[in-house]
């Protein structure tokens, strides 16, 4: 029998939590609701969750503390914000601190069922592919981990967000991606605020190249970027085994 995907909701409106809940073991997942965000930063570090929705305006610990703390243990666990507060502040504030999207409250349970699918879609496919690794001039990107690494021992760990970001790039070389196309792949779909913290990503991603200035990501104003990597050297796509650190 497969295993179930488990969920950790932590949302304060307890009928709100009680209907989520409800849905969510009906569709099929695992799922430990707190109405509270310490009592949901203590079951996040007892137990293994493939996806976290948090609320933000809760006792004892916010949902954005909450997330810090989470993205503090776990880089790669899908973590889904369910909210009423619209402020861009609010969105772009919960992107930078690793957030994989906001679900705006109301919101119907087919659009959240949906959203659920398409993260742990994701991870499976992450999952599936655990040698897979990018090689950009001096530069190696190793997906799976999400890590970069390069010359002097310079080694970073990436968000989720991010190494989607550039595992995207790294199979689109050369190309004019526009902006939307960007967004509906990495993000699943277009929308303002999910452009603006891949504004965010594609800084710190030219943060990264700078170990080898030969590699370019350019903007292409009013449409969108284009990922050029070194000519004449070696890029591709790869599985390597037995790396050093």
């Amino acid at each position: 029998m497969e295993n179930k995907a488990r969920i950790l909701l932590v949302e304060d409106d307890i009928n709100l939590g009680f209907v989520i809940k409800d849905n969510l073991i009906e569709a099929g997942y695992d799922v430990i609701h707190c109405p509270d965000g310490e009592s949901g930063w203590q079951y996040f570090q007892k137990k293994n969750f493939d996806l976290v929705l948090l609320d933000i305006m809760m006792p004892k610990k916010d949902g954005f503390s909450l997330a810090r703390q989470i993205r503090s243990k776990n880089e790669k666990v899908p973590l889904l914000f369910l909210t009423a507060r619209t402020l861009e502040e609010d969105k772009i504030s919960g992107f930078k601190i690793g957030a994989d999207d906001y679900i705006t409250k109301p919101f119907s349970m087919q659009e959240l069922l949906l959203r659920i699918k398409v993260f742990l879609r994701r991870t499976q496919a992450l999952n599936a592919d655990k040698n897979k690794q990018y090689q950009i001039g001096l530069l190696w990107f190793n997906y799976p981990e999400l890590c970069i690494t390069g010359p002097n021992n310079y080694s970073q760990t990436l968000t989720q967000k991010e190494a989607d970001l550039l595992k995207f790039l790294c199979e689109n070389p050369h190309k004019t991606l526009k902006r939307e196309e960007i967004l509906l792949h990495v993000w699943g779909k277009d929308d303002y605020f999910l452009g603006r913290s891949m504004d965010v990503f594609i800084t710190k991603l030219r943060k990264h190249f700078r170990q080898d200035p030969r590699i370019r990501l350019e903007t292409i104003h009013g449409v969108g970027f284009k990922f050029i990597p070194p000519e004449n050297d070696t890029y591709r796509s790869t599985t390597r085994k037995n790396i050093s650190k």
